[in-house]
């Protein structure tokens, strides 16, 4: 099953922000009209003032030879200038900073701004995207208004930076750059981009472009304190790198550079290109002849009494291994629930460490989860029974119900359902993870898919359904072709639920085969 967002917030906490900050924003108008109002009664009194001060000095023993003048003048200098100081003293922001100073313990931190954009060049990778379509709001069948301006992409390509992710500062540098000299407004620099821009250009192997960019940086700005030392040694390296290849100078293309023009490094994913292609919907092994080989049908659980009048609607989403669809697992009610008592708990998603065997967060599994047992609420009693009776498997052994909610960026890369470690103390009496029930709480605007890179499989969710199938043969050997993965969200946020299906007390209702594979 796959997990969420950027990395440590979910979708219900980010909602709860936006309400946060409409206050704030509602705080910082209080605070305007307070600081507006106080200006507006200093200028009304340095007005009076003014026009006192000019009569008073036009003829100063005059002035003073009438005695209300003289009374006047030394109440104004001992007790109205004291309130005009006063007034000046007042300090109206006191109400804005101290609304900031409650709501801060809730704000996001750097950790999780790193992460959102993080996210953003997940979906870039996943998606095929390029930073321009990011940066003006273009995302696949999404009309929006949401753009990235010059610093946005600046500071984009500096958190792929400082991680020393080249590849992507390349991509967004690049996108400040060409929104710069379209003549966009920024904070930033051109030699400030074009300094970021040329090294990780050169970090990329692409020596005469970092030297073409260099240049450029040395004309907008001939007293910058690395680009002529820069220059220089980027200019030695190429000419080194000439010699020993016997090969003539050849200046930098002149295209910008784009997504494609530069290959992403390899990762730890072997399967990488294929999971992400069925991630966007290509490289699917959906052939006729298995087309011809799926089918639905109602299940009753083998009779039983409780999906007798109402059997459940059954879909064969794949024929081997076998993977089902039931339509109509859970009502729109239901799911509130579920996600209502999930909500509060929700935390980083953990997976066992494959060395120590101790849970940890991962980045390759980002999303939020909550455990929640059957006596907590009806309702979660009653999905667990439904789950047994259309399986026909017992779930007194196995896990409590998972609650994921994944929002944009928010994935869980290919992985497999089983432990194929030596077992923990629990996997010792309940068995391995037999199977998988994996229930769609939430539909998704775009991304968001299980897929199977093994045989080519893609099943996106549809709210109120929910998938099975088997991660051990009858022999209890692992089925190596159910590594799956959940795609990132591109668009919206993705809520599932899970019952990992254990295979103590199973002996009976799915006996051993005759073969290991059976």
């Amino acid at each position: 099953m796959g997990r969420s967002l950027p990395p440590l917030l979910q979708v219900g906490q980010m909602t709860d922000l936006i309400h946060t900050e409409k206050e704030l924003v509602q705080s910082l108008r209080e605070y305007i009209k307070a600081e507006e109002s106080k200006l507006a009664a200093v200028k009304s009194w340095a007005s009076k003032l003014d026009a006192l001060t000019r009569l008073s000095t036009s003829d100063p023993e005059g002035y003073l030879a009438h005695p209300v003048n003289a009374y006047k003048l030394m109440k104004r200098l001992n007790t109205e200038w004291s309130e005009l100081e006063s007034l000046v003293l007042q300090n109206p922001s006191d109400g804005f900073i101290g609304n900031i100073s409650v709501h801060r313990q809730y704000f996001p931190d750097a950790e999780d701004e790193t992460g959102a954009a993080k996210a953003l060049m997940r979906l870039q990778d996943t998606y095929q995207l390029d930073s321009e379509a990011f940066s003006k709001g273009k995302l696949p069948g999404v009309h929006s208004n949401a753009v990235l301006t010059v610093d946005d992409c600046f500071d984009m390509g500096k958190t792929a930076y400082n991680d020393a992710d080249y590849y992507h500062a390349v991509l967004w540098f690049q996108q400040a750059l060409k929104q710069l000299d379209d003549g966009e407004e920024a904070v930033v620099t051109k030699a400030e981009i074009l300094d970021y821009l040329s090294y990780s250009v050169y970090q990329m192997g692409d020596i005469p472009r970092a030297i073409e960019l260099t240049r450029r940086l040395v004309a907008v700005d001939p007293s910058h304190e690395r680009a002529g030392g820069n220059l220089r040694y980027f200019e030695r390296l190429l000419s080194k790198q000439l010699n020993e290849m016997n090969q003539a100078y050849q200046p930098a293309s002149e295209e910008p550079i784009q997504l494609g023009t530069y290959t992403r490094p390899k990762d730890h994913l072997p399967e990488r290109e294929s999971y992400e292609a069925l991630c966007r919907g290509e490289g699917l092994q959906m052939t006729e002849a298995r087309r011809s080989r799926l089918f639905c049908r109602h299940q009753d659980g083998r009779g039983n009494p409780r999906l007798l009048l109402k059997p459940m609607k059954e879909e064969d989403e794949w024929d081997s291994p076998h993977i089902v669809r039931y339509l109509e697992m859970l009502s729109d009610e239901e799911i509130e629930k579920i996600k209502e008592l999930a909500k509060p708990r929700l935390a980083r998603a953990t997976v066992r460490d494959p060395k120590t065997g101790v849970l940890t967060t991962a980045n390759y599994r980002v999303s939020k989860s909550a455990w929640l047992e059957a006596e907590e609420d009806p309702v979660i009693e009653r999905v667990n029974q439904r789950i047994e009776d259309i399986t026909g498997l017992t779930v007194q052994t196995a896990e409590l119900l998972q609650v994921a909610n994944y929002g944009v960026g928010g994935q869980y890369e290919p992985h497999f359902d089983f432990s194929r470690r030596p077992f923990d103390i629990s996997l010792k009496v309940d068995g391995n993870r037999l199977a998988t029930f994996l229930n769609y709480m939430s539909d998704v605007e775009a991304g968001g898919a299980t897929v199977f890179p093994d045989f080519g499989a893609a099943i996106w969710p549809r709210k109120g359904t929910a998938v099975f199938w088997y991660n051990l043969f009858r022999s209890g050997e692992g089925d190596y072709r159910t590594r799956h993965a959940a795609c990132p969200v591109l668009v919206g946020s993705k809520w599932v639920s899970n019952k990992w299906i254990h295979e103590r007390g199973q002996e009976f209702r799915r006996p051993c085969g005759l073969t290991e594979v059976d």
